[in-house]
């Protein structure tokens, strides 16, 4: 069915992951998919699967951005009207290239539980079908196909790291690879913010979590699905979380090493490697699950990616207000080769003596050590570090 319409995406070695795991790391780059993640798989299965009379009734869906471009090229490869609903705040890029799909896409809501309410309410008074993200078999058999592909193009894979949202990926991967090939480890990955599996197998039911919080939109799901649920629960070996400066680095890494655009939810799995390399059985693939990452989120996340990784550093020293003064500083920092970012100065604050003035410095640094060589060297030139 899906033969194509969507790409049997590559598979790439890591080196450095597979140095740091004791064993060969495969990265499926699903981020390399038609509209930039795997979900045309799941989107181009469950339209097609569609009765006529459905067809002609048209489709509407909810995202904030990776579902909403698989639907709309989905529906428009079939001849379907669509129709998508988006938040008012949802990336531009994601809402132009929804709209360069095909899909008639309105904004509402601020969040998305908002924006689902009101779709699921065009649905009802329209008749247009909704198309959940993940919580139905049709999507779960699309995204299947990740799975299939990892077998033909990994044979000897012993573990698959997958993120987890809402759990379609997870749930078709697992379904597909147990199928065929029972002892693959199969372990999913949430975002600490927004782990709402964790409690939900603990109490063995689809638990909701609130105060969703982090940079991996593609898996903030406040709550399993009915159908994804209980096949993660009985498929999926294990569920990690990992946290927000993990996800970045692992983003980061993806861009340095691997020459790959990667977003959060898409680097997950490689964050889990990079959490705890040694705990995983390889031949291992990490499914980087897509690449739609806005530029000016980029741009803040490889920031926090390079402070996660010593890559940054933020001091505040106090100096004696005098001429010369910061050009004796920016000498010591230049003599311990740190590259100066951004200098704030500020003489008039109530914290300050009459002569004195304070410098805030963020620096870029070639590591923790080297972090730690540049703090000795204003140690010694006399200066006094307040952080």
């Amino acid at each position: 069915m899906l033969s194509g319409v969507s790409r049997a995406t590559a598979m790439e070695g890591s080196r450095y992951l597979s140095g740091l795991v004791g064993a060969p790391v495969h990265l499926k780059c699903e981020n390399l998919q038609r509209t930039g993640s795997f979900k045309i798989r799941g989107a181009y299965v469950r339209i097609a699967g569609l009765s006529a009379r459905e067809r002609a009734a048209g489709v509407v869906a909810a995202s904030a951005g990776n579902h909403a471009q698989g639907v709309a090229l989905a529906a428009s490869l079939l001849g379907v009207r669509s129709t998508v609903f988006m938040p008012v705040g949802a990336p531009l890029p994601k809402v132009a290239a929804t709209r360069e799909y095909g899909a008639e896409v309105r904004l509402h809501g601020q969040v998305v539980d908002e924006t689902l309410a009101a779709a699921q309410e065009y649905a009802h008074e329209t008749g247009a079908v909704f198309i959940h993200p993940f919580d139905h078999p049709d999507i779960i058999a699309g995204q299947g196909t990740v799975g299939l592909e990892i077998l033909e193009q990994c044979p000897e894979v012993r573990t698959i790291v997958v993120g987890v949202g809402g759990g379609g990926l997870a749930a078709g991967v697992a379904l597909a690879v147990k199928a065929l090939r029972p002892d693959v480890k199969v372990v999913g990955v949430q975002a600490a913010g927004a782990a709402c599996y964790p409690p939900s197998l603990a109490a063995g039911r689809p638990v909701a979590i609130e105060g969703l919080s982090t940079m991996a939109d593609g898996i903030k799901v406040g709550r399993p699905g009915e159908v994804t649920f209980g096949m993660v629960a009985a498929l999926v070996d294990e569920v990690r979380t990992v946290t927000e400066g993990q996800l970045s680095s692992a983003l980061l890494l993806c861009l340095e090493r691997a020459k790959l655009v990667v977003e959060p939810a898409g680097a997950s799995p490689v964050a889990a490697l990079l959490a705890d390399p040694e705990s995983f059985q390889g031949p291992v693939v990490a499914v980087l699950s897509g690449g739609n990452v806005d530029p000016l989120l980029m741009q803040r996340i490889l920031r926090h990616g390079m402070a996660a990784g010593g890559r940054y550093l933020s001091l505040r020293l106090l100096l004696t207000d005098r001429p010369g003064a910061l050009a004796t500083l920016l000498g010591v920092l230049s003599q311990a080769d740190a590259n100066v970012l951004d200098v704030g100065h500020v003489r008039t604050d109530p914290r300050l003596g009459l002569t004195e003035v304070e410098v805030e410095l963020h620096l870029e640094t070639q590591g923790p050590a080297h972090c730690d060589e540049v703090r000795t060297a204003l140690h010694e030139a006399g200066y006094v570090i307040a952080e």
